[in-house]
């Protein structure tokens, strides 16, 4: 999807290690276009199966106006961050970036492996409750998954002492 190539192509991630941070992240944002051609960005809790990155959400609001208009997104994931005074002022940093097609998830038993993924995510120690409350909102709950199709990262770190 994206095919300019990165300006630091030295400070580039292995993909493996991009997927690894992706998977691994606390919160995400999701960037979409809207009808009025203005960018918008929204932080979403989210969680990773296979090759898709899923999300709830509600079933109307700006994020999903704009998923409707173009389904083509980018999601980005901050790691570990630094600033330092290292001879200048810069930051170390790491970043995992993925682009691809959104869609509403149909089946039911994917909807419901992605909500109960989410919870083993952020709430594992409640996992007993996490069934009923999944089948209790499940009517009124939209699940996206956005089919990762280029994937990408960028760290600037500390080189070890040699």
């Amino acid at each position: 999807m994206t095919s300019r190539p990165m300006r630091r192509a030295d400070r580039a991630m292995p993909d493996a290690a991009a997927r690894e941070l992706l998977e691994k992240g606390e919160y995400g944002f999701l960037a979409t276009v809207g009808a009025d051609g203005l960018p918008y960005g929204v932080p979403l809790s989210y969680v990773v199966l296979e090759n898709r990155v899923y999300f709830h959400s509600a079933r109307e609001g700006r994020k999903i106006d704009n998923l409707l208009h173009c389904r083509d997104a980018a999601f980005t994931v901050v790691g570990e961050t630094e600033p330092v005074y290292a001879k200048n002022f810069t930051t170390w940093y790491e970043s995992a970036m993925v682009f691809g097609t959104v869609s509403e998830v149909a089946d039911p038993d994917e909807k419901f492996r992605s909500l109960y993924a989410l919870a083993e995510k952020y709430l594992p120690d409640h996992l007993d409750k996490a069934e009923r409350d999944i089948r209790a909102s499940f009517a009124k709950t939209a699940v996206y998954r956005l089919e990762i199709e280029t994937i990408t990262g960028k760290a600037k770190k500390p080189r070890p002492p040699v």
